[in-house]
Protein backbone atom coordinates (compact mmCIF):
# COMPACT_ATOMS: atom_id res chain seq x y z
CA UNK A 1 0.00 0.00 0.00
CA UNK A 2 1.38 3.48 -0.82
CA UNK A 3 0.48 7.32 -0.04
CA UNK A 4 -0.30 7.81 -3.61
CA UNK A 5 -2.68 5.23 -3.56
CA UNK A 6 -4.35 6.15 0.01
CA UNK A 7 -4.41 9.95 -1.89
CA UNK A 8 -5.93 8.34 -4.81
CA UNK A 9 -8.66 6.76 -2.68
CA UNK A 10 -9.37 9.79 -0.26
CA UNK A 11 -9.90 11.92 -3.05
CA UNK A 12 -12.56 9.18 -4.89
CA UNK A 13 -14.22 8.56 -1.27
CA UNK A 14 -14.64 12.04 -0.72
CA UNK A 15 -16.51 12.71 -3.62
CA UNK A 16 -18.07 9.39 -4.74
CA UNK A 17 -16.90 9.93 -7.81
CA UNK A 18 -13.65 8.61 -9.74
CA UNK A 19 -13.58 11.20 -12.77
CA UNK A 20 -13.86 13.88 -10.27
CA UNK A 21 -10.96 12.30 -7.95
CA UNK A 22 -8.63 12.01 -11.01
CA UNK A 23 -9.41 15.81 -11.71
CA UNK A 24 -8.80 16.98 -7.91
CA UNK A 25 -5.61 15.00 -8.01
CA UNK A 26 -4.52 16.01 -11.73
CA UNK A 27 -4.72 12.30 -12.74
CA UNK A 28 -6.47 10.08 -15.58
CA UNK A 29 -9.69 8.31 -14.82
CA UNK A 30 -8.14 5.17 -15.79
CA UNK A 31 -4.92 5.49 -13.49
CA UNK A 32 -7.41 6.40 -10.46
CA UNK A 33 -9.45 3.37 -11.40
CA UNK A 34 -6.44 0.58 -11.43
CA UNK A 35 -5.01 2.24 -7.98
CA UNK A 36 -9.03 1.40 -6.42
CA UNK A 37 -8.83 -1.97 -8.07
CA UNK A 38 -5.20 -2.94 -6.87
CA UNK A 39 -6.20 -1.80 -3.25
CA UNK A 40 -9.69 -4.00 -3.57
CA UNK A 41 -7.53 -7.24 -5.17
CA UNK A 42 -4.65 -7.03 -2.48
CA UNK A 43 -7.20 -6.79 0.43
CA UNK A 44 -9.77 -8.74 -1.08
CA UNK A 45 -12.08 -6.00 0.00
CA UNK A 46 -14.70 -4.04 -1.79
CA UNK A 47 -14.15 -0.27 -0.91
CA UNK A 48 -16.99 1.09 -2.96
CA UNK A 49 -20.34 -0.34 -4.48
CA UNK A 50 -20.69 0.30 -8.30
CA UNK A 51 -23.87 1.50 -9.10
CA UNK A 52 -24.94 2.17 -12.14
CA UNK A 53 -22.71 5.31 -13.20
CA UNK A 54 -21.99 6.49 -9.53
CA UNK A 55 -20.19 5.03 -6.55
CA UNK A 56 -20.79 4.69 -2.96
CA UNK A 57 -18.46 3.46 -0.53
CA UNK A 58 -19.42 -0.09 1.24
CA UNK A 59 -19.20 -0.48 4.94
CA UNK A 60 -15.50 -1.23 4.88
CA UNK A 61 -14.63 1.56 2.66
CA UNK A 62 -16.17 4.12 5.29
CA UNK A 63 -13.98 2.69 8.20
CA UNK A 64 -11.07 2.57 5.78
CA UNK A 65 -11.48 6.36 5.14
CA UNK A 66 -10.71 7.68 8.57
CA UNK A 67 -7.56 5.28 9.16
CA UNK A 68 -6.27 6.64 5.18
CA UNK A 69 -7.00 10.00 6.38
CA UNK A 70 -5.12 9.38 9.76
CA UNK A 71 -1.73 7.93 7.99
CA UNK A 72 -1.86 10.87 5.40
CA UNK A 73 -2.11 13.58 8.27
CA UNK A 74 1.01 11.50 10.18
CA UNK A 75 3.18 11.45 6.24
CA UNK A 76 2.13 15.20 6.36
CA UNK A 77 3.53 16.06 10.37
CA UNK A 78 7.12 13.56 9.00
CA UNK A 79 7.44 15.65 6.03
CA UNK A 80 7.30 18.59 7.92
CA UNK A 81 9.84 18.05 10.47
CA UNK A 82 11.88 17.20 7.38
CA UNK A 83 11.14 20.89 5.42
CA UNK A 84 12.35 21.85 8.63
CA UNK A 85 15.73 21.09 8.58
CA UNK A 86 15.97 23.19 5.70
CA UNK A 87 14.52 26.17 7.39
CA UNK A 88 11.37 27.81 5.62
CA UNK A 89 13.34 27.36 1.96
CA UNK A 90 10.54 25.22 1.34
CA UNK A 91 7.45 22.78 2.54
CA UNK A 92 3.98 23.58 2.88
CA UNK A 93 1.38 24.86 5.49
CA UNK A 94 -2.41 24.52 5.25
CA UNK A 95 -5.02 26.59 6.73
CA UNK A 96 -8.68 26.33 7.78
CA UNK A 97 -10.86 29.70 8.01
CA UNK A 98 -14.00 30.51 8.81
CA UNK A 99 -15.96 32.50 6.16
CA UNK A 100 -15.17 36.29 7.29
CA UNK A 101 -11.57 35.82 8.15
CA UNK A 102 -10.87 33.83 4.99
CA UNK A 103 -12.24 36.00 2.56
CA UNK A 104 -11.80 39.30 4.11
CA UNK A 105 -8.39 39.43 6.43
CA UNK A 106 -6.68 36.74 5.44
CA UNK A 107 -5.77 36.73 1.83
CA UNK A 108 -3.41 40.05 2.28
CA UNK A 109 -1.69 38.32 5.00
CA UNK A 110 -1.35 34.97 2.72
CA UNK A 111 0.24 37.37 0.30
CA UNK A 112 2.33 38.89 2.88
CA UNK A 113 3.53 35.88 3.79
CA UNK A 114 4.34 34.26 0.43
CA UNK A 115 6.77 37.53 -0.13
CA UNK A 116 8.71 36.95 2.60
CA UNK A 117 8.78 32.86 1.31
CA UNK A 118 8.27 32.23 -1.79
CA UNK A 119 9.30 28.42 -1.14
CA UNK A 120 6.57 27.60 1.27
CA UNK A 121 3.27 26.40 -0.63
CA UNK A 122 0.02 27.57 1.22
CA UNK A 123 -3.44 26.23 0.65
CA UNK A 124 -6.51 27.28 2.38
CA UNK A 125 -9.83 25.83 3.05
CA UNK A 126 -13.15 27.39 4.26
CA UNK A 127 -15.41 26.13 6.64
CA UNK A 128 -17.48 27.81 9.66
CA UNK A 129 -16.30 27.79 13.34
CA UNK A 130 -17.31 24.77 14.45
CA UNK A 131 -16.11 22.66 11.19
CA UNK A 132 -12.37 25.02 11.49
CA UNK A 133 -11.91 23.31 15.02
CA UNK A 134 -12.99 20.05 14.16
CA UNK A 135 -10.01 20.33 11.63
CA UNK A 136 -7.44 21.73 13.72
CA UNK A 137 -8.21 18.59 16.28
CA UNK A 138 -7.69 16.17 13.72
CA UNK A 139 -5.14 17.52 12.10
CA UNK A 140 -6.21 17.64 8.61
CA UNK A 141 -4.60 21.44 8.36
CA UNK A 142 -1.75 23.11 10.28
CA UNK A 143 -3.09 26.61 11.25
CA UNK A 144 -7.33 27.54 11.89
CA UNK A 145 -8.22 31.00 11.82
CA UNK A 146 -12.55 31.51 13.59
CA UNK A 147 -14.51 34.02 14.52
CA UNK A 148 -16.15 32.36 17.91
CA UNK A 149 -15.16 31.18 20.88
CA UNK A 150 -14.59 27.14 20.95
CA UNK A 151 -14.55 24.70 24.18
CA UNK A 152 -12.12 22.21 23.39
CA UNK A 153 -8.74 22.22 25.56
CA UNK A 154 -6.58 20.35 22.90
CA UNK A 155 -6.23 23.34 20.91
CA UNK A 156 -4.61 26.68 21.89
CA UNK A 157 -6.19 30.10 21.12
CA UNK A 158 -3.87 33.00 20.45
CA UNK A 159 -6.25 36.41 19.28
CA UNK A 160 -4.91 38.28 15.95
CA UNK A 161 -6.85 40.71 15.13
CA UNK A 162 -10.66 42.44 16.50
CA UNK A 163 -13.55 42.48 14.43
CA UNK A 164 -16.61 44.22 15.02
CA UNK A 165 -20.51 43.27 14.25
CA UNK A 166 -23.05 45.20 12.99
CA UNK A 167 -26.65 44.75 12.47
CA UNK A 168 -27.39 46.16 8.56
CA UNK A 169 -30.90 46.32 7.43
CA UNK A 170 -31.76 47.40 3.67
CA UNK A 171 -30.58 51.12 3.23
CA UNK A 172 -33.88 52.99 2.91
CA UNK A 173 -35.35 50.32 5.98
CA UNK A 174 -37.10 52.44 9.08
CA UNK A 175 -34.86 50.70 11.45
CA UNK A 176 -31.61 52.35 9.57
CA UNK A 177 -33.47 56.44 10.84
CA UNK A 178 -34.39 55.07 14.39
CA UNK A 179 -33.02 52.21 16.58
CA UNK A 180 -36.17 49.71 16.87
CA UNK A 181 -37.50 48.52 20.35
CA UNK A 182 -36.83 45.23 21.50
CA UNK A 183 -40.57 44.66 20.12
CA UNK A 184 -40.18 45.78 16.96
CA UNK A 185 -37.07 43.53 16.29
CA UNK A 186 -39.01 40.86 17.31
CA UNK A 187 -41.11 41.47 14.71
CA UNK A 188 -38.60 41.73 11.93
CA UNK A 189 -37.70 39.16 9.35
CA UNK A 190 -34.17 38.18 10.13
CA UNK A 191 -31.79 36.51 7.73
CA UNK A 192 -28.69 34.32 9.82
CA UNK A 193 -25.77 31.89 9.22
CA UNK A 194 -26.01 28.34 9.92
CA UNK A 195 -25.77 26.94 13.22
CA UNK A 196 -21.83 26.28 13.87
CA UNK A 197 -21.01 29.77 12.42
CA UNK A 198 -19.03 32.24 14.72
CA UNK A 199 -20.96 35.14 13.45
CA UNK A 200 -24.28 33.37 14.56
CA UNK A 201 -23.24 32.01 17.49
CA UNK A 202 -21.92 35.76 18.60
CA UNK A 203 -25.03 37.35 17.98
CA UNK A 204 -27.25 34.98 19.73
CA UNK A 205 -24.90 35.51 22.68
CA UNK A 206 -25.09 39.73 22.78
CA UNK A 207 -29.64 39.21 22.28
CA UNK A 208 -29.94 39.51 25.92
CA UNK A 209 -28.49 43.18 26.09
CA UNK A 210 -30.90 44.31 23.16
CA UNK A 211 -33.89 42.63 25.15
CA UNK A 212 -34.05 39.24 23.88
CA UNK A 213 -33.17 35.44 23.09
CA UNK A 214 -32.94 33.32 20.44
CA UNK A 215 -36.35 32.05 20.24
CA UNK A 216 -37.97 35.43 19.99
CA UNK A 217 -36.31 36.05 16.60
CA UNK A 218 -38.20 35.70 13.76
CA UNK A 219 -35.97 33.64 11.19
CA UNK A 220 -37.15 33.83 7.77
CA UNK A 221 -34.02 32.59 5.89
CA UNK A 222 -30.78 30.72 6.88
CA UNK A 223 -27.72 30.85 4.19
CA UNK A 224 -24.35 29.39 4.43
CA UNK A 225 -22.53 32.59 3.35
CA UNK A 226 -21.91 36.16 3.79
CA UNK A 227 -22.07 37.33 0.23
CA UNK A 228 -25.64 35.13 -0.21
CA UNK A 229 -26.62 36.96 2.78
CA UNK A 230 -25.94 40.71 2.08
CA UNK A 231 -27.49 40.18 -1.33
CA UNK A 232 -30.72 38.89 0.11
CA UNK A 233 -30.84 41.69 2.63
CA UNK A 234 -30.12 44.44 0.16
CA UNK A 235 -33.22 42.64 -1.62
CA UNK A 236 -35.33 43.65 1.14
CA UNK A 237 -35.56 39.83 2.42
CA UNK A 238 -34.69 41.10 6.04
CA UNK A 239 -32.06 42.34 8.44
CA UNK A 240 -29.00 40.98 10.04
CA UNK A 241 -25.97 41.16 12.24
CA UNK A 242 -22.72 40.80 10.40
CA UNK A 243 -18.67 41.74 10.25
CA UNK A 244 -18.64 45.06 9.19
CA UNK A 245 -15.68 43.72 7.12
CA UNK A 246 -17.95 41.96 5.46
CA UNK A 247 -20.75 44.58 4.46
CA UNK A 248 -18.37 47.88 3.96
CA UNK A 249 -18.67 47.46 0.73
CA UNK A 250 -22.11 47.28 0.09
CA UNK A 251 -22.67 49.83 2.81
CA UNK A 252 -20.37 52.67 0.90
CA UNK A 253 -22.23 51.57 -2.09
CA UNK A 254 -25.76 52.47 -0.52
CA UNK A 255 -27.22 49.08 -0.84
CA UNK A 256 -27.39 48.48 2.87
CA UNK A 257 -27.05 50.64 6.71
CA UNK A 258 -26.58 50.26 9.28
CA UNK A 259 -29.02 50.11 12.50
CA UNK A 260 -27.35 52.12 15.20
CA UNK A 261 -27.82 48.74 18.14
CA UNK A 262 -24.86 47.96 20.29
CA UNK A 263 -22.98 45.22 19.31
CA UNK A 264 -19.89 43.73 21.23
CA UNK A 265 -16.62 43.51 19.11
CA UNK A 266 -14.93 40.01 18.64
CA UNK A 267 -11.47 38.60 18.15
CA UNK A 268 -10.33 36.96 15.61
CA UNK A 269 -8.24 33.62 16.65
CA UNK A 270 -5.73 31.53 15.50
CA UNK A 271 -6.02 27.88 16.47
CA UNK A 272 -3.21 25.06 16.83
CA UNK A 273 -3.22 21.55 18.42
CA UNK A 274 -1.34 22.22 21.58
CA UNK A 275 0.66 18.30 21.29
CA UNK A 276 1.06 18.40 17.45
CA UNK A 277 4.32 19.03 16.17
CA UNK A 278 4.63 23.08 15.15
CA UNK A 279 6.67 23.36 11.81
CA UNK A 280 8.64 26.01 11.43
CA UNK A 281 6.24 27.71 8.33
CA UNK A 282 3.34 27.35 10.99
CA UNK A 283 5.18 29.19 13.51
CA UNK A 284 6.68 31.98 11.04
CA UNK A 285 2.38 32.57 10.03
CA UNK A 286 1.38 32.32 13.51
CA UNK A 287 4.41 35.49 14.18
CA UNK A 288 3.36 37.34 11.16
CA UNK A 289 -0.14 37.18 11.89
CA UNK A 290 0.50 38.18 15.50
CA UNK A 291 1.60 41.75 14.21
CA UNK A 292 -0.40 42.12 11.08
CA UNK A 293 -2.47 45.16 10.59
CA UNK A 294 -4.65 45.35 7.43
Amino acid sequence: MTLEQLRIFIAVAEREHLTQGANALNLTQSAVSSAIATLEARYATKLFDRIGRRIALTDAGRLFLSEARAVLTRAAAAEAVLSDLSGLARGSLALMASQTVANYWLPPLIQRFRLDHPGITVSLAIGNTETVSTAIHDGAADLGFIEGEIDDPALAMVPVAEDELVIVAPADHPWTQAPPSPAELKQGSWILREPGSGTRAMFEAALPGLGLAPPDLAIALELPSNEAICAAVAAGAGMTAISRLVAANAIAAGKLATVELPLPKRRFLALRHKERYLAKSAAAFLALAGNYTS
